[in-house]
Formats: structure tokens, sequence, C-alpha cells
């Protein structure tokens, strides 16, 4: 029974197991399954095709098989899939003319400017000067193009057989005549050692009209009055400068002048100044404000400038008050001081040169100054350290008085007012308006007093200081990626287009060049007080202008965010061909800005005859501010006739 039982239970297992095996019938139904799904997959994807000749070359398409007798599906990637026909990556829904914009763009070349724009000043073009009242001598202010259709669209050319300068300190003394090829001033200011013809070269023997022993013996002079040599004067400024000796002699003295003159018939005169390798501008005196903030200057200068001061009410003098620092000095020499002994040389009498100085001293007295001394052919007075005293005497003499509601600073196409700045309110009659400055050299790493004083908004003690440290750290990237930064001779003449607090100019202190700080009109203007405080000097501007100054001015600009800033202000091209037009040919250009305006300022930059590479930010590849570094190719008329 037991047998029996047994039996039947193996016959069962065995019923089930013969019910599980697969039939014959199920492999060929499962095997047709899988052989149509590859003739199927064939067949979509680019259908049945007769195999290519051996050696014939042609692609062959091998499509990815599955496996059916394994329960999970694996690729087979022994060689990749082709498509059948190119990849059109090309973008059919963009903007309608966007390709043609974009594609115009990267092809545009410049042309080179006919060659009577050689010296072309867009802000002092004397042509449209002539459209301007000559009283005051407004018409030689500054009086920009009106539209686009007066810009010029080309590049400006620097004259045949123009020469790289010499370097300083050489370049003070010599330039090439080619570079400035005037004689005018040789002619006339002859007699009075300002410059002189030497074969192919100027020589600069240093004199000047009111110091014919050369300017270093009348520094010299001036410093037997003021204390030059002792860091309390850093910066200078120089009223109609001529070649801009003075500024020139004072730079060994650690003496930063700020030099300028009018676009007038001494021709050149502050394109000689600036070939020199010495800090100078265009500019006047005559209706608008100087392009500094107020207490910029520690000391400030006119030798035979021909400035009328004690007309109109004194506004000029008035203006230098503005802009003196307390306790500052003015300097004058030439009519009317010392008359008595020049009344015959230049050719006035003596009652006019008196009743000239009178006057003089009057507006002088009426402003608070106190007379330091007049000694020969120069004499000094000095602003007070405070107002105190001032406010006190102006109770009883009304005029000029004080100014009431303007920004002491602001000095962009700001009209001058016959009235008094007001220094910075003080509470001891020892105290020095504004803050007193530390000696230089340390004034320059010194937290200035407009930050220490909180009167700059949102600027702290300590961005400051982040500042001055993050701008070594920049420039000595600058001098890694560009191996002749660093080269002694290489670069004088610098420009730092958004300078903000001075950083990158104080890194460069040490090296044998200047620069020229601007602030933009547009941003945080406030802080151009704060480069003077640290002994630096800088003007306002409004990059969508032109800048007053002459082609060739700067050995190496600088532009620190300068195209974010604009960025729909004004058109970029505009910017690119002023900056060219004031580079020396083989100048460098250093753009730090997102990596998005590079590409699109590089696309315009390879047809203005420039060199340029983007390169890493100083802190890797991964920072998006990228560094455009240009190289402004040599070519002069010669080489591009009109």
């Amino acid at each position: 029974m037991a047998v029996g039982a047994t039996a039947a239970k193996l016959h069962l297992s065995s019923a089930a197991a013969a019910a599980r095996r697969p039939s014959m019938l199920h492999l060929v139904a499962v095997a047709a399954l899988c052989s149509l799904s590859y003739l199927l997959g064939i067949w979509h994807h680019g259908g049945f095709s007769a195999a290519p000749a051996a050696g014939a070359g042609a692609a062959v398409s091998i499509a990815t098989a599955v496996s059916c007798a394994s329960p999970t599906p694996t690729l087979s990637s022994s060689t990749p899939s082709t498509p059948a026909g190119p990849l059109d990556f090309a973008a059919h829904h963009t903007a309608e003319g966007m390709e043609e914009v974009e594609a115009a763009q990267r092809q545009r070349a410049y042309d080179a400017c006919p060659a009577k724009y050689s010296e072309y000043t867009p802000c002092e073009d004397v042509e449209r000067s002539l459209k301007f009242s000559r009283d005051r001598l407004v018409y030689r202010e500054r009086h920009c193009p009106a539209s686009d259709a007066e810009r010029l669209r080309c590049l400006v050319p620097a004259p045949k057989g123009y020469r790289n300068p010499f370097p300083w300190p050489t370049s003070r003394d010599v330039a090439w005549f080619a570079n400035v090829p005037h004689k005018e001033l040789t002619v006339e200011k002859a007699v009075q050692n300002w410059i002189r013809v030497d074969g192919d070269k100027f020589r600069f023997p240093g004199g000047g009209t009111m110091f014919p022993r050369g300017a270093g013996a009348y520094i010299d002079d001036i410093g037997k009055i003021i204390p030059l040599h002792d860091g309390s004067i850093r910066t200078a400024l120089d009223t109609g400068c001529g070649v801009a000796s003075w500024g020139a002699y004072l730079l060994s003295r650690n003496i930063l002048a700020m030099s300028f003159a009018p676009r007038d018939s001494h021709e050149a005169q502050v394109q000689f100044a600036l070939e020199r390798g010495v800090p100078a501008m265009i500019g006047v005196l005559a209706s608008n404000r100087l392009t500094y903030p107020a207490r910029s200057f520690d000391m400030a200068h006119c030798s035979r400038c021909l400035i009328p001061w004690q007309l109109y009410d004194g506004l000029y003098l008035i203006e230098i008050d503005r802009v003196l620092r307390p306790g500052g000095y003015w300097i004058l020499s030439g009519p009317p001081i010392n008359w008595k002994k020049h009344y015959k040389g230049w050719a006035r009498t003596t009652e006019d040169l008196n009743e000239e100085q009178q006057a003089i001293e009057a507006v002088a007295k009426s402003l608070c100054w106190k007379k330091v001394k007049e000694a020969g052919d120069i004499a000094i007075w000095q602003k007070p350290t405070n107002h105190i005293h001032c406010k006190t005497m102006h109770k009883v003499i009304k005029s000029p008085r004080f100014c009431s509601s303007q920004n002491p600073d602001a000095a962009w196409y700001n009209k001058m007012e016959a009235c008094i700045t007001p220094l910075p309110e003080v509470s001891d009659i020892k105290e020095v308006a504004g803050g007193e400055l530390k000696k230089w050299p340390e004034r320059l790493t010194a937290v200035p007093p407009r930050i220490a004083s909180g009167s700059i908004e949102g600027v702290t003690e300590e961005m400051f200081v982040e500042d001055t440290e993050l701008w070594k750290k920049r420039v000595g990237h600058y001098k890694s990626v560009i191996s002749q930064f660093g080269q002694k001779g290489r670069y004088r003449n610098l420009l730092d287009m958004n300078a903000k607090f001075g950083g990158f100019a104080a890194a460069l202190v040490s090296d044998p060049v200047w620069v020229m700080n601007m602030v933009p009109t547009v941003g945080n203007s406030t802080t151009l007080g704060v480069i003077y405080e640290r002994g630096l000097i800088g003007s306002y501007q409004d990059w969508c202008e032109g800048m007053s100054t002459y082609p060739r001015t700067y050995d190496l600009i600088h532009a620190d965010s300068v195209f974010t800033l604009y960025n729909g202000r004004c058109e970029m091209e505009n910017i690119l061909l002023e900056m060219d037009r004031i580079l020396r040919p083989e100048g460098t250009v250093i753009i730090r800005d997102d990596v998005d305006l590079l590409v699109k300022i590089k696309s315009i930059a390879d047809g203005m005859r420039w060199n340029s590479q983007i390169v890493d930010h100083e802190d890797g590849p991964l920072v998006r501010e990228k560094l455009l570094l240009v190289v402004k190719t040599y070519w002069t008329l010669g080489d591009n006739e009109q």
C-alpha cells in the first residue's frame, strides 16, 4: 500500500514537470517574435541596404541588439551608432535679423581716419568750439559731439614716423619730434627756455616764463617759504601749465601735480607734457567748475598763467579755494607780482599792475587766506584749516557769501558760483576741517578721513583695507600674465578708467609710472575725494564722451567693470574707439569684466587692429569675471594713406 502511494506521487511530479517544460511550438513562437522585432528595428533605423564593397570606406550602421536568451537586456556597444545624415546644429528660430547683425559685427574692420584727425580731441575740437561764446573763454571748455552723426567711426592715426617715447626719466628732458611735429612753441618761447628742436628730437631745458634759471631752482625758491620736503605736500595743481616743467621737476620731490592748459594758440602744450611722461589734461578756467572734488590739492600754482584772478567777483580764485585742502597753499608768480621790477618788460603801466595786485589781495583776504610771504617774483597765500574765524568775519563782510546748497564735490558741467565752499564743521579752532591727513607716504595706505568719518555712504574702513590688499593681489596677477608689466621703462603713463578708491594706482606706487584715476560720473563718484586724500590724482569722467586729452596719451589702460557699468547707457563701440584714440601704438589694455561682455568686446576689438586674448581670473577658471588682454598694433599714417 505504501509502495503504491509513493509510485503515484512520483507519477504526478513527472506530469507536473512535463507540463512546465516548454514545448517546441512555444520555442518557435518566441524565436519568430524576436526575429520580427529585430527586422522591424533595422527598418526603423534606416531600412535595408546592400553591404558596402570591401575597402569602399562607407560607414556601417550596426543596430544595438537585445538578447532574447537573457532575462535582463544588455547593450552591445562595440561600435557607436552613426546617424544616417549630418546633424544640423544651427538655430532656426532666433530673433529676426540678429544673425545678420552679429555677422556684421564680427566682420567689421575699422578704417584709419584721414590725416587731419591725427591730433583729434572730440570734446575740444577747434572747429566745433568756434560755435560757442568767446566770453570768459567758454568756447575753450568741453563741447562734445552732440549726436552720433558727429562721432568719428574710424581709428585716429599716429603721425608718420611715430616712435615709442623715451623711457622715464630720460623722457622728462627729450621727446621725438615726429611724435608731436610742432615748432610753434620753439619760436614763440625761444627766449624763455621752454623747448627747442635738436635734430629729430625736442629738448626741454626746464625753463619757464618766470623761472629762467630752470624749474628746479624755482621750486627750490618755493621750498624756502613752504615745506616741500617733509611729505605734508603731496598733490599739486598747475593752472596754465605750458609744457608742465613745474610738474615734471616736482616728481623727484615726491609731489604729484595735475597740470592743465587749454587747447589754444600755444599748439600742443599739453601734448608735449604727456609726451614727456608728466601728468596733464586739457582744461580751462571759464564757466564750469574744474573736474575735481572739493579739498583735493595741497598746493595750487600759477606762473604767468594769464588767468584774470581779480575779475568776475574773484570767481576763479574762489574755484581754487574750493579745490584746495584746508591749510593748502596758492602760489602766484608773474604779473602782477614784483611789478616794480618787471613793468617795462610786461609793457604795462605801474598803475595798472598795482591796481591788479591790490584786487587779487582783496579777493584772497575775502576768502580768509593768509599771505605767507612775497619774495622776489613769488607770492604765496595759505587757506585756513577751518572756517570758524572766517564765518565770524563774514557776518561783517558779506561778500562773497558762503554757498548754501551746492554739493561741493559736484564738478561735471557744474557751473562755478561766486560763493565760498564751506569746509566741514569742527568743534575746535585747532582742528583741521574734514580730518588731518598723514604725511606722504603713510597717507597712501592710511584710512582716508572721508571714509573714517563715515561721509561716504556704504563704505567702511574694513572695505577700504580689503580693497587695498585685493589690488595688490590683482596687480601681481597682471604682472604674471603680462611679462613686460614689471619691466622698468616699458610703461609710464597709465589710465584707470574706473578707479574706485585708487587701489590699482596704489599697488603700483613703487614702479616708475603714474596713474590717472578716473571716476565715472554714473557710478559712486564720491570716491574721487578718497583718491586725493591718499595722495593720488584723477578726474571725473563720463565714458559716453571723449576724454580731455590728446591722442596717444597712455601706454596702458585699465578698465575694471567699465562695460558692465555702461551697459545700456551708450554704445560699446564708442568707448572702445575712444580707448584706441588715447592709447599709444603698441600700448596695452587690460579689461576686467564678465566673460559674456568680454566676448562681445573682443568681437569689436578684433576689427580695431588690436591683438587680444581672454585669460582667467586670478582666482581660477570657475570665476565668471575674466581678463581681456590687448596689445594695439603699430601703424602710422605712412602705412595707411588717406
